[in-house]
């Protein structure tokens, strides 16, 4: 009992951690339009495999993407998942290249059974990220934009099954977090001007999900895994101010309003299908798709040209256990996906598109069912038909997933 509250304790202090930083920011300059970049709620495991996940739901693994998975939740079982994410970006624009690190605290969740039919989770996972610095040349003088910060999602969720083959659920979240983008204007007089743009979001939201699973030959099993979340008008507020950074004054506000009814974030439905043999091997493929083209986002002062557009992503990741009882080579967990994504920003008229393949292992503890998990990406972002900055990504996510029975209760003899 005396390490299940230490562990316990720890998990909250680190979850005040990750709400104090959760923004820890991507390392782009297309992550400026928007929101900045999404995130889709994949654990360590999941980006694995591609970041599948919708029909994801063997009960060892907190799968955030799709909440029906909830309602597969052990009766005695306690999941806490802890991400923690680096990432080495290598981009190029024309004959100049450049690097960054970068990386820290991703995601914390927690899963648990309410009843034999009823599991709930809560945590706190990013929805998007924003992270950039990049300079440019001017008539008199020069430029510099830089942005931070992003929209964090503070969730919990519960599922039911009513039959043992089907399972519903939903995800409630609190949505936090800020936007900031700024742009300082260097003269050859020596003046210095910066125009600051910040969007706060404080609102909720939901998603919904559903599993439908159908048992064959024993040894077979598919799933079905469904996901929507409604159109949401987003509500907080949005300042723009103009700064003499010189003398360090605010010198005009350019506006400063609500966001309700100027911003808000598209219908989404993530489809999957996943099928697992003998508990050993695992595949799936999932579709996302987004209706960005008709969410609403009002520009301040032409800070950027945000023309939305929808967002699909097609990804497909297989897992193989070789032997469940074997050495501990083979009870590793092989992971290895990929993925697409036609993005929902555009710069200058240009879609933005990512393509991505990934490897991953979980490594089993030899003393507790707690799985290590560990993931290994390449990705590569870049703008079509014209291609203004090309960048090539390099990330490594550690999950801790501590499976733990609270509630066995030894017997008295």
């Amino acid at each position: 009992m005396k390490y299940r509250t230490l562990l316990a304790a720890a998990l909250l202090v680190l979850t005040g951690t990750l709400v104090a930083n959760a923004q820890n920011g991507e390392m782009s300059p297309y992550s400026k339009y928007g929101y900045g970049l999404l995130t889709d709620n994949a654990s360590s495991a999941q980006r694995a495999m591609g970041g599948v996940g919708y029909a994801m739901n063997n009960g060892r693994q907190i799968n955030v993407m799709n909440p029906a998975s909830y309602a597969m939740c052990d009766s005695l079982t306690f999941l806490w998942d802890l991400g923690l994410g680096f990432t080495n970006l290598h981009s190029k624009e024309g004959d100049t290249k450049a690097k960054a690190f970068g990386g820290g605290l991703d995601y914390i969740t927690m899963q648990f059974p309410i009843s034999k039919r009823v599991g709930g989770s809560f945590g706190l996972v990013p929805y998007s990220s924003v992270g950039y610095a990049f300079g440019s040349e001017l008539s008199s003088g020069s430029e510099l934009r830089q942005g931070d910060g992003g929209i964090n999602q503070l969730y919990a969720g519960v599922a039911y099954r009513p039959f043992d083959f089907v399972s519903v659920g939903a995800n409630f979240s609190y949505w936090f977090g800020s936007c900031t983008n700024d742009a300082y204007v260097y003269t050859s007089g020596g003046s210095t001007t910066l125009f600051e743009r910040m969007i706060d979001v404080r609102d909720w939201n939901v998603q919904l999900g559903f599993q439908l699973t159908k048992t064959f030959a024993k040894k077979h099993r598919a799933t079905l895994g469904v996901t929507y979340t409604p159109q949401k008008s987003l509500h907080g507020n949005v300042l723009a101010i103009k700064y003499d950074a010189t003398s360090d004054t605010k010198t005009d506000t350019i506006s400063h309003s609500g966001l309700g009814g100027d911003f808000s974030t598209p219908h989404s439905i993530g489809v999957g299908l996943g099928y697992v043999f003998d508990d050993r091997l695992t595949a799936e493929v999932d579709v996302t798709w987004q209706n960005w083209a008709k969410a609403k986002f009002r520009d301040e002062a032409n800070f950027d040209q945000n023309v939305f557009r929808n967002r699909t992503k097609i990804a497909a990741g297989l897992q193989y256990v070789p032997k469940l009882r074997g050495n501990y080579l083979q009870r590793i967990n092989y992971r290895v996906g990929g993925h697409y994504t036609d993005d929902y920003i555009t710069v200058r008229g240009n879609n933005v598109r990512e393509y991505g393949v990934s490897v991953g292992f979980g490594l089993p503890s030899n003393f507790s069912k707690t799985m290590v998990n560990l993931s290994f990406e390449y990705k590569s972002r870049k703008s079509a038909p014209v291609n203004f900055i090309k960048e090539d990504y390099f990330n490594i996510t550690i999950g801790v997933n501590f499976n733990e029975m609270w509630f066995w209760k030894n017997k008295i003899r």
